[in-house]
């Protein structure tokens, strides 16, 4: 568990905070304004699990979409296949056709 700090004010009006020990003496005595700032950048564990959740969510997502538009793209070659052995089974009577006459 981190260490709780007090803040404080130094005699020159700057804010500080003050570390304690387990006996309650004075450890470390930080910048309130460099301390304040890593607090702010640095992500706690459940920010972190959160972020690595949404990720995997995203990934998911884009792999579904992709298989989506692969087996749509499948579907058109198919269906133009299909289309083509329609035309060329109707163009086949009438070239016999052609020949008797």
């Amino acid at each position: 568990m981190p260490t709780k700090r007090t803040t404080m004010r130094s005699s020159k009006g700057t804010k500080l905070y003050a570390k304690r020990d387990s006996k309650g003496r004075f450890k470390d005595i930080q910048s309130y304004k460099k301390a304040h700032s890593m607090d702010i950048k640095r992500k706690s564990k459940a920010e972190l699990a959160k972020a690595a959740k949404a990720k995997a969510v995203k990934a998911k997502a884009t792999k579904v979409k992709a298989k989506a538009k692969t087996v749509k793209a499948k579907a058109k070659t198919t269906k133009g296949k299909i289309t083509k052995a329609k035309a060329v089974s109707k163009a086949k009577p009438k070239a016999k056709a052609k020949k008797k006459k």
